[in-house]
């Protein structure tokens, strides 16, 4: 546990707070939750609120100055704080209330340093804000590496569809270029976005507004632009408060292709 604000670096911080979440997801793993219902569809589970607590009380003790706006519990701490975290303590929580591993604990300093850990592959990819690198448990880090080679494009499926008719998810899928480039996965939670900075996906993409602040693709945009991602969002602007969601891709001819068939030119 980090108890002194000189003790760690931001990117520290993210990590610690990264892993205390994901230690709080895998040992409540497999267990009867109860469910917070959030309306449309939309749930917590006991899991993701003390996941939440394990990381706000790694960030309490380092960054006691700092505000953190958490999926679960809002906002907290100093209301016009220079510096805010986004926390989303469990990325997938559907996945995980059916029994399905594929979640991440997402923790971001706002246009700083940040960290997603994979609470059952055992990693943690992280970033300064300048270079992009990933720790598996017990060992040391390594730097992440995009490359396009998997062919593998996550797309984002989950409603809502703010840009529809313009732009589906699943016209995407159905468009006879993207089955001639790339083959589609879906797995329901931004650890794909860490994969795509780590080179085991192409790209990733979603439709919504500005996710430049959201708690939940705050932390895998940053990996990404740290990792050499091309990062935009579906229109080709940048990703911010004009922007329309996000297509991060692991170079500029894979993000090319799809930005074309997004549009309708290819």
């Amino acid at each position: 546990m980090i108890t002194s604000y000189a003790s760690a670096d931001d990117a520290e911080v993210a990590i610690a707070g990264a892993r205390a979440g994901a230690d709080v997801v895998r040992g409540m793993y497999g267990r009867q939750l109860a469910r917070i219902d959030k309306g449309a569809g939309d749930f917590a589970t006991a899991a993701d609120v003390a996941a939440e607590e394990a990381i706000l009380e790694v960030i309490r003790a380092a960054r006691p100055d700092d505000a953190v706006l958490g999926e679960e519990g809002g906002r907290r701490g100093a209301a016009h704080g220079r510096r805010q975290w986004l926390v989303d303590p469990l990325c997938g929580t559907l996945n995980y209330a059916v029994g399905n591993m594929l979640v991440a604990v997402n923790v971001a300093l706002r246009d700083g340093a940040a960290a997603v850990a994979d609470p059952f592959g055992g990693e943690v990819f992280f970033t300064d804000g300048k270079t992009a690198r990933v720790r598996q448990d017990g060992s040391g880090a390594a730097p992440l590496t995009p490359t396009p080679a998997t062919r593998l494009v996550d797309v984002n499926l989950d409603p809502p569809f703010p840009s529809a008719p313009g732009f589906r998810a699943v016209d995407l899928l159905a468009h006879p270029g993207f089955a001639a480039h790339f083959r589609p996965r879906v797995v329901s939670t931004t650890l794909a976005l860490a994969w795509v900075a780590a080179g085991r996906r192409a790209a990733y993409v979603t439709d919504g507004g500005d996710l430049s602040g959201s708690v939940h693709f705050a932390a895998g945009i940053a990996l990404c632009r740290a990792a050499g991602c091309v990062v935009t969002g579906i229109d080709g602007a940048p990703v911010g408060e004009a922007g329309r969601g996000l297509v991060a891709a692991a170079d500029a001819g894979t993000h090319a292709l799809l930005m074309a068939m997004i549009s309708g030119r290819g």
